[in-house]
Formats: structure tokens, C-alpha cells, sequence
């Protein structure tokens, strides 16, 4: 009986949506990236940078999103004759209307339609002669290999390890070899022999010019990011793209709550999407107080052209809700004639769009299509599983952790407890705490009590009684509310009173650090495509509500241009006001409506709790409730996995259905 899990820093098991090691990968490109751009951009120069990738441009396409490169060549979708001039003609555009630096990326086994290779070099040589750009070539190589595991990848190989074991232990004779995948955010069992034969059918399937076909056997979410990526990568003044005029929009984007990574990210793809197709979008600074005030600006391509890698919020924000200024922000919106409004923000923008569609009767300026991108490191908007920021601040929680860690280890009798962010949402201190090697975590789902607490210090002190002399150090995360009684202070003081002198305790609170810094790469392709799948829903929706009376009947002062006041956009539909979510690897547009009742607003989280499942690991993994040395576990591990046939795999990739065992 075999089973594996695919450790490939090329995400290239077809049957699967990430593989260990993919993000982390990812991570050092992004970061190599960022960086070479700040001396691009001082030289105005261009810049060709090489990333792995032999027969799958995962890397290079998510890669492309995260840094904002001007173009990109993968495998999977070669360039069509001529690439060269439309490579050229594309990068001069975006210099042409202010740009000050040009950057490719181009995977290692990138492609024309001749199959023959396409490399940096060539790439470099053709800018340098067509165009006169300073070029420089970047080839990352192992780089992208090494460092430190992503937050991702580490929940990820935790949690497929504890399925691969429950795999092997419930097999019986006739049981296939298993492949342990990753399909819709749910931890999947394969058939190991129909996962390889659809890998290797990709590498066939360029080989023999089907690129169609190569496409087709990855999953849908990457075929649909390098459409998004290719309409909002460039400046296209002439675009085919450009829409009718009385199908053109004024569209307002808002940022509300606290700031989370990838919000200007969102912002950045939504502007550019739209400029592209020829809205118009406002940008209103400091949140709803700022809407009040009529801080708005229309936003152009230059802007945001450096916001994909900027943290916290460009636009400014705050948990300011419209409240009792309900008239002024109906006037604003009247008064610039706001068409359609994006809000990205966390449980203060939910509530906030939810209380401007109860005021629709009373003010028809709100009878707007309206959508919330979430936006919180705390994970704790209704309608998604996941939210901007959270995966930025997971980050910022494991690589602390590892630092604290450190410090733990070299005293040999320490423990930490660290306490993190999350409101009354575990969220982060659970997947983190997986990632991180915690020995226990605090969330205000179980709450804090002396019986738990005299069973972790019963087992902390057990642990450093049979290591001593040559124990590491421990950590502990503890949510900031996961108690009202037991502050991470004094849990930090119980521990170290009741540790019968064997270790002694410190606390580290993390604070604001989880709200700042650059985006991970992982919450930058999240926030594209959201972005751009609002922008579409909002475009939808307007055109399904617009009505454009007859101009003869409309009389105006004859100096007026009567194209000002049309289209006209008018809706009071309950499912014109929304959330988009990511809800397995889907994502999907629920009306703020329907969410009220899987709401609790008490303790402002959603009612389900979908990730409860990796709790259970984090103690079983550091031994509490475990003999180590008789065997037995007081808490039993409950497998999540789902288990597809091969039929399954033939559905999802041959027919490209979908299985209802994965919704």
C-alpha cells in the first residue's frame, strides 16, 4: 500500500490545486521581484526574470498577478505568431502613457506554437533592440527552492500527512495506491496511477500542439486568472475591450474597517479592469466619513500602478459606519453620480453595506448594485471562507513564532505565549498555531477554563521533566478574546506558577504587526480575482437595472450635454447588494440579505465554522492527551479527506464537471 503526498514547487499534479512547497516557491519569486523592481524603477529599466516552471506555469502566471508584470509566457498558452511586435507594441503603450520600468516574466519551459523555446535572453535582446530599453535578465534558479516554508504549505503538509496516515490505516487489500491532493479547499484521496497518467497527459498535449487541451487539464481557476491577467496587465488606450458609451459606468470603490493586505491589490485590478473597458471609477478616500465629505477623485492608471505590493490601504480607512450621516452619503453619491459601489473592508463593511441596502426605500441613491470585497485578517466575514489579509497575517504569526521560538530553544526552559489578533474568530490562531508548532491554542470558540489550563500545564510539565537538559522551547497562542478572565498575562502567570520550576513562562503580544506589511502572494491572486469578478457582477448587474429614457422627452439647458445624465442605473433587488466569497475554490456572489441569519452579530463572526477541523490536530501533534509511551489518544482524529475514484478524476478533468462531493 502506497501513499504520497506531491511535494513540487511547479504545482504541477494536474489533479490537485496546490501542491507542498508551490507557495512557499511563489514567496521567494515575490520577494526577489519586489525588490528588483525598486532598482528598476530607478533606472527605468526592464527587466526579464526567469522562474521554474518545465511544463506547468503555475509559478509564472500567479507570479505575473503578485508583482504586476507587464507580460508573461507559459507553456500551457504559447504566444501567437508575431509575439514579438505585440510584446513590443504592448510594453512601449504602458511606457507611452508614464510608466518608468517594464518587467516579463517567462517560465523556464516557456514556448511559441512551433514549440520552440522562448528564453529570457531572446526576450532581453529583442526589448533592447526594437524598443532601446536598458534590459536586464534575472534568473531566479534554486532561490526559488530554498527559505523558509510558507504559512500555506505548512498547514498544508500538516494536514495532508494526518490524512495520509488515516489513509494507510483504514486501506484493505484491494485498496488503489492514494495520491493526497488539495481540490475546491477541501484535502482529497485519489487513485496515485489516474493523478500521474493526467499529469504526464499535459506534457503530451504540447508536445502534440493541443494546447486547448493543456488548458483544459489544469484547474478552472487558472485558465480564468490569465484571462483576468491579460485585460488588466497593460495600458490599452485602444482597446477592443472599450464598451459602448451608455454601457460605460461611474463605479466607486471605498475601503472600510481595519487595513488588511491585499486591499490595495483589489483596488489596483478593479481600477485597471475598468479603466481598460472604459468606466470610470472614483476613489473614496478615507472610508464612509470620507464618502460624507466628498473625498472622492477619479482614479487613473498610474495611480495604482505600484499598489499590487503595497500594504495597508491607500485609499484610507476606518470602522466609521454611514450611521446617522445616512443623507450626506446619499447626497455624495447622487452628486457624482455613483452607478455602482465596491466596499472592501472586513465585519465593519459588511455591516455597512447591509445597512445601505435597508435604507434603499428612503434613499434612491443607494438602488445601486452594490458588493463587498472581504478584507480582514480576522477571517470573519459571512459568505466567505476566506478574506484578504488573512493569509498576510498568518505569515506574519509563523515567522514571529519561528523567531520566538528561537529564543525559547537557546534558554531550554521556556514557553511563550503569544497572543495574536482574530476578535472573537480563531481563525488565525488555529491555522497558525498548526503552521507554527504550537503546543496549544486559546480561541474564544472553547474559551479558557482551569480544568484546560491544569491539563496543559499537567502536560508542559511532563514534557520538560523527561527532556531536561535538552528540551526545546514551546510556544502557545492565545486569541485576544479568547477570554474575558484569563488575559494572556496571566495565563503566562498560571504556567509559570504551576510549572514546579521546571520552565518558566514569557508573552509576546503580536499586535498591529499582523495588519502591516507587504501582501503574501497567496492574498494578492486572491484580491485579483475577487476584483475582477466584482467588477464583472457589478457590470451585470447595472446593465440588467439600466434604463435609458427617451432624450427627446428630457429637456435641458441647451449648453449641457444630455450623455451626462444617462445611462440611468435603478435597482432595489435584495440580490444586487452582495458578498463575493471564496467558498471551496469557488467563487460566489451571496446577497447580503440571506447572510443575516448565518450572522452573529453579537460576537461579529459568521455562524459556521469551517476550519474547526485542523483544531483537533494541534494537540494530538504536541502530544496533549497522547501516551506517548503506551499508545492511545484522548481525542480521536476525525479524517476530512474526500475520496475520489477515478471515474471522479475523469469527470472533473475529461468532462469538466463538477462533483457534488466537493460542494
Amino acid at each position: 500500500m502506497i501513499v504520497g503526498m506531491v511535494g513540487s514547487i511547479d504545482n504541477d499534479l494536474a489533479s490537485t490545486d496546490m501542491t507542498i512547497g508551490a507557495c512557499s516557491a511563489l514567496e521567494r519569486i515575490c520577494e526577489s521581484v519586489d525588490a528588483i523592481l525598486s532598482t528598476a524603477t530607478s533606472h527605468q529599466r526592464a527587466f526579464v526574470v526567469e522562474v521554474m516552471g518545465r511544463h506547468c506555469g503555475w509559478l509564472a502566471l500567479n507570479a505575473a498577478i503578485s508583482t504586476g508584470a507587464d507580460y508573461l509566457f507559459i507553456p500551457e498558452a504559447p504566444p501567437k505568431n508575431g509575439w514579438e511586435d505585440a510584446m513590443c507594441a504592448t510594453l512601449k503603450a504602458s511606457r507611452d502613457a508614464g510608466k518608468r520600468t517594464s518587467l516579463v516574466i517567462v517560465a523556464e519551459g516557456a514556448v511559441d506554437r512551433q514549440l520552440r523555446p522562448i528564453r529570457a535572453n531572446e526576450v532581453r535582446d529583442i526589448l533592447a533592440t526594437r524598443l532601446g530599453y536598458d534590459t536586464r535578465v534575472t534568473i531566479l534558479g534554486h532561490v526559488q527552492r530554498g527559505g523558509a516554508p510558507a504559512h500555506f504549505d505548512r498547514f498544508l503538509g500538516t494536514m495532508q500527512g494526518a490524512e495520509a496516515v488515516e489513509a494507510i490505516l483504514r486501506a484493505t487489500p484491494s485498496t488503489p495506491s492514494l495520491v493526497i491532493g488539495m481540490l475546491e479547499n477541501k484535502i482529497t484521496t485519489q487513485p496515485l496511477k489516474e493523478a500521474i497518467e493526467l499529469t504526464g497527459q499535459v506534457a503530451q498535449a504540447i508536445e502534440s500542439l493541443n494546447f486547448d487541451r493543456a488548458m483544459g487539464l489544469r484547474s478552472a481557476s487558472f485558465a480564468k486568472q490569465l484571462t483576468s491577467y491579460k485585460e488588466i496587465a497593460n495600458f490599452n488606450p485602444d482597446s477592443k475591450m472599450k464598451l459602448p458609451n451608455e454601457q460605460r459606468l461611474r463605479i466607486a470603490i471605498v475601503h472600510a474597517g481595519a487595513p488588511a493586505g491585499g486591499m490595495n491589490t483589489a483596488t489596483r485590478s478593479a481600477v485597471r479592469l475598468c479603466i481598460n473597458r472604459g468606466h470610470t471609477v472614483l476613489g473614496v478616500h478615507n472610508g464612509f466619513p470620507g464618502l460624507m465629505r466628498g473625498e472622492i477623485s477619479e482614479l487613473d492608471w498610474l495611480t495604482v500602478d505600484g499598489w499590487t505590493i503595497a500594504g495597508g490601504s491607500r485609499l484610507g480607512t476606518n470602522r466609521d459606519q454611514p450611521g446617522l450621516q445616512m443623507g450626506a452619503v446619499a447626497y455624495q453619491m447622487q452628486k457624482h453620480n455613483v452607478q455602482a459601489l465596491m466596499v472592501v473592508g472586513g465585519f465593519e463593511a459588511f455591516t455597512a453595506v447591509l445597512e445601505l441596502g435597508r435604507n434603499r426605500t428612503q434613499y434612491p441613491a443607494f438602488c445601486i448594485p452594490m458588493v463587498l470585497v472581504p478584507a480582514t485578517v480576522s477571517n470573519n466575514v459571512p459568505g466567505t471562507e476566506f478574506s484578504l489579509g488573512a493569509d498576510t497575517a498568518a505569515n506574519v504569526i509563523v515567522r514571529s513564532t519561528d523567531m520566538i521560538k528561537q529564543s525559547a530553544s537557546s534558554n531550554r526552559r521556556r514557553v511563550f505565549v503569544i497572543e495574536v489578533q482574530g476578535g472573537n474568530c480563531g481563525f488565525l490562531a488555529v491555522t497558525a498555531g498548526l503552521s507554527g508548532g504550537s503546543t496549544t491554542v486559546y480561541t474564544p470558540e472553547e474559551g479558557v477554563d482551569l480544568t484546560r489550563l491544569q491539563r496543559d500545564i499537567a502536560h508542559l510539565r511532563a514534557r520538560y521533566i523527561k527532556e531536561l537538559g535538552r528540551s526545546e522551547g514551546r510556544v502557545t497562542l492565545c486569541n485576544e478574546n479568547a477570554s474575558k478572565i484569563y488575559s494572556t498575562e496571566m495565563i503566562a502567570s498560571i504556567y509559570e506558577a504551576e510549572s514546579g520550576g521546571f520552565y518558566g513562562a514569557r508573552t509576546s503580544v503580536l499586535g498591529h504587526l499582523q495588519q502591516g506589511g507587504t501582501p503574501s502572494p497567496l492574498d494578492r491572486c486572491r484580491a485579483n480575482t475577487m476584483a475582477v469578478d466584482s467588477v464583472n457582477w457589478l457590470q451585470a448587474r447595472c446593465w440588467d437595472a439600466m434604463h435609458i429614457p427617451n432624450e427627446n422627452n428630457v429637456r435641458l439647458p441647451s449648453d449641457q450635454l444630455k450623455r451626462k445624465y444617462f445611462p440611468c442605473v435603478y435597482t432595489d433587488a435584495p440580490q444586487t447588494a452582495a458578498v463575493i466569497g471564496v467558498v471551496g475554490s469557488e467563487v460566489r456572489f451571496t446577497p447580503i440579505s440571506d447572510l443575516v441569519v448565518h450572522t452573529d452579530f453579537a460576537r461579529r463572526v459568521p455562524r459556521t465554522i469551517w476550519w474547526e477541523a485542523s483544531r483537533q490536530l494541534i494537540d494530538i501533534l504536541s502530544g496533549v492527551g497522547v501516551d506517548i509511551e503506551n499508545g492511545g489518544c484522548v481525542s480521536e482524529y476525525k479524517s476530512c479527506a474526500v475520496d475520489l475514484t477515478a471515474d471522479d478524476l475523469m469527470r472533473l478533468y475529461g468532462q469538466h464537471g463538477r462533483l457534488a462531493k466537493l460542494s
